[in-house]
């Protein structure tokens, strides 16, 4: 039987002939790298565990979230982990370099068929050159530091054949954003996803990168491309070096194969609060915004930078709107300079940033105010993600005519004179009191507690423990913002008590690889996590520790006639559930060995 892309790549690096989907194995990792808020906590857990660097050639820090070390504890974070690469003999792409990602594509720390993992969720950006690229949570991470290599678990393939030919106004951005108005956040939750087609063939490496990028907000393992003779150019070009493409044999399995029509294709945006909740852009223009954000490794690229410049040339922002630029790598930077870009930014009006991840990752430009609205090309837009306004994502083409109009256009549509607005009054809100708790230390595979029932899908990790709090490294301090970024739940962990049990719905965990995410729960010792589903690199960051999370289907809380609140027993072993108000039990998904033994062994480095 023939194997996908994903199924060569990860039996290229397990030793093993065959694999299957849902097989868990051990792949060896070529480039392992943590970023600058990941990097110090990877680093703790190396140095609590005693344990060494199994490669320092093929380890690597990048500082890109915070590139201008503009708040104290980034900064001391990041001199942190300087002086321990100084020991280790690590390699760092420094605050000067731009996005850690596109720094491994563009100087070959990544090439086709390889495998890398950072502290960085959108690690599946390498699917663009047909590489396997998974983001990890620091304990994750310090383990393939260590050892070389990491258990994963073969993901089923799906192929979306594409047809036709895209309309000439619509972009990467804009495929990508289809692609999600379709499939939404959970479809393809945990595929591995390959992309075939003439659309497909003509697609530049830039292109491939905003699409890839956005893997993680569909849910998806990896976006997969497969390489062909001019993104081997291209990449031979970059990194000096050659490399072979890698592609799905003729007879490879697909869990499923879906026909896109992409004529149909049109330019598209989402509203705020969801990457998946698009429409097309005639049904918000002359929506009002304040400010504007061209970059993130969606959308940082010299491509992105040659469009904005067009359509900027000899025009000005509009007044009252803020124009924030930021390249994906100083490389990029660079280059748009050469070419008099930088300089038709600056006379149209905008700020430009050195390069980074900025907004996205709270980093040094990019947040926005309460009440503000931005119009953005990075990849995300949940609620708190980028500051506390509304943000609306989109391709550089309307972010750029948007800047320009005041309002939400298109470049076609732009006026002759911008549209101004009225200042507007902003309501501001105070944080509530901060509760102290502590983890629990015990073991069992049994737990019964009080539960509380979060009936909402997709949660992201931003609203469980958001990015301002990414600073903190001392998981006791955690627990206290547990959900404050969730609506309707900023109180949980006053409420919440040790030893209770979470019930939510699908994807839960959705976005980011922070390992905060899990540990605030460990610190209010929350006994399980009952989920429909979960994002892929949470459920990892979970499991490695020792949190213990199952999946349940939805007819399983009929069964047992649960009402939000009722005292719940469940058994990790046996994979079953009983409501101890009716006695009443059903069966929920048990743990799988590798978890059951990292549990048991108080996590992954243990």
């Amino acid at each position: 039987m023939g194997k996908t892309i994903i199924e060569k790549i990860m039996a290229n690096h397990s030793g093993k002939e065959d694999i299957k989907p849902g097989e868990i194995i051990d792949i060896k990792i070529d480039t392992r790298v943590a970023r600058d808020f990941g990097g110090a906590n990877v680093v703790k857990n190396l140095e609590n565990n005693s344990l060494s660097i199994d490669d320092p050639q093929k380890t690597f820090f990048t500082f890109d979230t915070n590139p201008g070390g503009s708040d104290q504890k980034y900064a001391a974070n990041q001199q942190y982990c300087r002086m321990f690469a100084r020991r280790n003999n690590i390699k760092v792409y420094d605050i000067n370099m731009g996005i850690g990602t596109h720094q491994a594509i563009d100087n070959g720390l990544v090439w086709p068929g390889s495998t890398f993992v950072s502290t960085d969720s959108h690690s599946n950006i390498m699917g663009s050159v047909g590489a396997f690229g998974q983001g990890l949570g620091d304990k994750d991470m310090a383990a393939v530091w260590a050892y070389g290599s990491i258990w994963y678990k073969v993901p089923h393939s799906v192929k979306l054949n594409f047809k036709g030919k895209c309309p000439p106004n619509v972009t990467a951005k804009d495929i990508v954003l289809n692609l999600l108005s379709r499939f939404g956040a959970s479809t393809l939750l945990g595929k591995a996803v390959e992309f075939s087609g003439d659309a497909v063939e003509a697609l530049t490496l830039d292109e491939r990168i905003t699409i890839a990028s956005m893997g993680t907000e569909m849910g998806a393992i990896s976006l997969l491309f497969t390489p062909n003779y001019l993104i081997l150019k291209t990449l031979k070009k970059r990194s000096g070096k050659e490399y072979e493409t890698i592609q799905a044999d003729e007879d490879a399995v697909y869990s499923k194969e879906y026909d896109i029509d992409v004529a149909t294709f049109e330019p598209m945006i989402a509203r705020p609060g969801h990457p998946h909740d698009d429409i097309t852009i005639d049904k918000l223009e002359r929506t009002k915004i304040d400010s504007a954000f061209i970059g993130s490794c969606t959308n940082g690229r010299m491509e992105d930078l040659r469009v904005t410049g067009a359509i900027l040339k000899d025009r000005k922002v509009a007044p009252g709107v803020v124009l924030k630029i930021v390249p994906s790598t100083d490389a990029i930077w660079q280059q748009a300079m050469n070419e008099g870009l930088i300089k038709t930014f600056k006379e149209a009006g905008a700020l430009v940033s050195n390069a980074g991840c900025a907004g996205c990752a709270a980093g040094q430009v990019g947040q926005n105010g309460p009440g503000e609205v931005t119009v953005s090309t990075g990849n995300r837009n949940f609620a708190g993600k980028q500051g506390k306004g509304e943000v609306y994502l989109a391709s550089p083409a309307i972010v750029a005519a948007s800047a320009v109009a005041g309002y939400i256009t298109t470049p076609d549509n732009m006026p002759e004179k911008p549209m101004t607005f009225e200042s507007q009054q902003v309501e501001q809100k105070t944080t509530g009191e901060i509760k102290e708790n502590v983890t629990a230390n015990d073991r069992p595979t049994v737990v019964d507690g009080k539960s509380w029932f979060i009936n909402v899908d997709d949660i992201d990790t931003d609203m469980i423990f958001h990015n301002r709090y990414l600073h903190i490294t001392d998981m006791n301090e955690m627990g206290q913002y547990a959900l404050d970024n969730l609506e309707g739940w900023e109180d949980f962990a006053k409420k919440a008590g040790s030893g209770d049990i979470i019930i939510t719905g699908k994807n839960f965990g959705a976005g980011s690889s922070r390992q905060q995410a899990v540990d605030c729960f460990k610190a209010l010792g929350i006994s399980c996590i009952l989920a429909e589903s979960y994002g892929a690199i949470y459920e990892r960051n979970a499991i490695n520790a020792a949190m213990p999370v199952l999946t349940y289907q939805p007819e399983t809380l009929k069964e047992i006639e649960y009402e939000a609140g009722d005292r719940l027993k469940i058994d990790f072993k046996k994979g079953t559930i009983k409501n101890l108000k009716n006695n009443k039990s059903a069966a929920v998904n048990p743990f799988y060995d590798v978890q059951m033994d990292i549990y048991q062994r108080g996590g992954l480095l243990k």
